[in-house]
């Protein structure tokens, strides 16, 4: 039986004044990344109406690409490199910040349950001070067997491939499998697994994961199975092991303090390294950055912080 490393969700908010209420598995005390992976926040399925929806006013990034996904409702997103996009339902957005960007995320009028999750790559050493990016696609529901079907987002499994670009080997993907199916997937044996639950319950690589739990396999394993105990959503998320050391904080991903520091100051001077949203029109104009613990921040490696 393959080893299945378990990580309970926290709940943490999210936006400042007003946030909403998040799910996140990473990062995590024990675990940083699963290979680039190093963010994972699950929300709802929350009714719109009680707790007022997502307004995230513009607020920046560095050294990290930004992946979102939904499983019900509608975002509008707006960045600094001039995208006005759409987030919807098997429709992925990445986002590249590189250098800096700075974006806001608002869940639409319309939208009445907003459900999902907000991924992050980290970018690697070579490509972090690279410029602005944005890419959309919409993922095509799959077979993957009696009972199971897949959006590919990003990656390729099962022979189907997202067109979307990283900057690492990466895999994401939406898994829906009937109550009392199983399917065994072929994997990439160079990559480590993760695999977050939205519904439902699943026995993952001999693992019994709830919702929200997020099971991680080391790299190495051929397959993986997954037999569901109700009807199951989840994500599944893979990569080859990610090996640098990062020191995130916020919004933020450097390799030192000092340079995390040296990002916080530069957003809150309104700095031209991340730019201005056009168009957005909610509660703050930008949302300022919190204050800095005390102490050093301290990087993060694969399995948790130094």
């Amino acid at each position: 039986m393959t080893d299945v490393k378990v990580l309970a969700p926290r709940e943490v908010p999210l936006g400042g004044p007003r946030s909403m209420t998040v799910r996140r598995t990473l990062p995590h005390r024990d675990r940083s990344f699963v290979g680039a992976w190093c963010f994972v926040d699950h929300y709802g399925p929350d009714d719109v109406s009680t707790t007022g929806g997502m307004d995230v006013p513009p607020h920046p990034h560095t050294g990290l690409q930004t992946v979102s996904w939904l499983f019900e409702g509608e975002i509008e997103h707006r960045d600094t490199a001039g995208v006005h996009e759409m987030v919807r339902p098997g429709e992925v957005n990445l986002m590249t910040s590189g250098h800096g960007i700075a974006h806001s995320e608002v869940s639409t009028p319309e939208t009445r349950t907003l459900h999902g999750v907000q991924l992050w790559v980290v970018l690697p050493e070579v490509d972090r001070d690279m410029g602005r990016e944005f890419q959309h696609h919409a993922a095509p529901s799959v077979p993957l067997g009696e009972g199971c079907t897949a959006r590919v987002f990003i990656g390729t499994l099962a022979g189907h491939t997202s067109p979307v670009q990283t900057r690492t080997p990466l895999l994401g993907a939406e898994l829906t499998i009937a109550d009392g199916a199983t399917v065994t997937l072929d994997v990439d044996t160079a990559y480590e697994h993760g695999l977050l639950v939205d519904t439902g319950e699943v026995t993952f690589a001999g693992q019994r994961l709830g919702r929200g739990d997020l099971g991680i396999v080391e790299a190495g394993a051929s397959t993986l199975t997954l037999e569901a105990h109700g009807d199951v959503r989840a994500v599944l998320l893979g990569g080859t092991p990610y090996d640098e050391e990062i020191v995130m904080w916020w919004n933020f991903i450097g390799r030192n303090h000092d340079e995390v520091v040296a990002f916080r100051e530069q957003w809150q001077a309104r700095s031209e390294r991340f730019g201005e949203v056009e168009g957005y029109a909610g509660r703050l104009s930008w949302l300022p950055a919190p204050d800095l613990p005390r102490g050093e921040l301290r990087p993060r490696t694969r399995t948790g912080r130094h």
